[in-house]
């Protein structure tokens, strides 16, 4: 008996919509990260990019559990001296809700060339209109 490999070539992509209104942040982001990297079908090949696509609306509906709103920083570095930025979630939520789901998608995903292609695969809107109608999604449960 031979074991099954995906060639890229071969894979079939679907899109899927995933609705953040009222679900946890994280818990949406690791829906979206398991199919963008294909973890959820059965002919899955680590060593390929067999992932498919996704459309996250609703995220500036999306909550975070406990303390994290206040609690919680996104960061980043200038490189020079003092240049540490930081802003809360509270804040990120507010005025970029997109970024916020994207930026945890993000770091779901593998740090190499597949994470890479996959991330691209990602749609996030921060309310209920999106443009890709015309590729039918298909509505994904969390």
């Amino acid at each position: 008996m031979s074991t099954y490999m995906a060639k890229k070539e071969t894979v079939e992509r679907k899109w899927y919509i995933i609705d953040a209104a009222g679900k946890p942040l994280g818990r949406t982001a690791a829906a979206a990260a398991t199919i963008l990297r294909g973890k959820h079908r059965p002919e899955y090949t680590p060593h390929v990019d067999c992932g498919e696509f996704v459309i996250i609306v609703n995220a500036s509906q999306a909550v975070l559990t406990g303390k994290k709103l206040e609690q919680k920083f996104y960061r980043r570095h200038s490189g020079y001296i003092g240049g540490l930025k930081e802003v809360s979630y509270k804040h990120l939520m507010a005025t970029k809700p997109e970024f916020a789901m994207e930026h945890a998608v993000k770091g779901m995903l593998p740090h190499n060339s597949i994470g890479d292609k996959a991330i691209t695969r990602l749609k996030v809107y921060a309310g209920a209109n999106h443009k890709q109608q015309a590729q039918n999604p298909v509505a994904y449960e969390i």
